[in-house]
């Protein structure tokens, strides 16, 4: 059962239909029905950039640059509308950052940056082969991570590894 504050602060309790007990469909006497109004959530150029995974500077250059729009709130700072950084967020999934130093979070530790020498596509899987300095990496995953890397031999790319598994990551 759950419960909402009327005006008078008395509780007013529900069926599972939403209806007030006793109300049979109508309005419950003396309480009005107010408009439910969501606050729109709003973010700080600093809470954004943690959710985006870059630096304040960054996000603050694209609020500048126009990317992403911002206002001013009572308190004078600059913060960007829930549903502006949503969308912003979706493009920057679809179109990368736009930052060729941008960087890359992961929990693997051992990165060998190099250069792709090798990739072999099957049907379903795929091997792709890394010369990192004096280390040749292969690492077998399937062919879809492979186009939608689009890896291939000649481009740069980092080998992560963590335990017996290898990560690929484009530059």
């Amino acid at each position: 059962m759950r419960s909402c504050h009327a005006d008078t602060r008395d509780h007013v309790r529900f069926r599972r239909s939403g209806v007030p007990e006793g109300a049979a469909g109508r309005v419950a006497e003396g309480v009005a029905r107010a408009p439910i109004v969501a606050r729109m959530q709003s973010y700080t150029i600093g809470q954004a950039a943690r959710l985006l995974g870059v630096s304040p500077d960054t996000a603050r250059r694209w609020a500048d640059a126009g990317r992403v729009a911002t206002r001013r709130d009572e308190s004078g700072r600059r913060v960007i509308d829930g549903r502006d950084l949503a969308a912003f967020s979706v493009e920057l999934a679809r179109g990368g950052a736009g930052e060729e130093d941008a960087p890359s979070y992961t929990s693997v530790r051992n990165a060998f940056p190099g250069i792709v020498t090798a990739v072999k596509l099957g049907d379903v899987a795929a091997q792709v082969e890394i010369q990192a300095g004096p280390h040749r990496l292969v690492s077998l995953l399937t062919r879809e991570a492979v186009e939608e890397l689009g890896l291939e031999v000649g481009m740069e790319a980092t080998a992560r590894v963590k335990s017996t598994n290898v990560h690929i990551d484009t530059a």
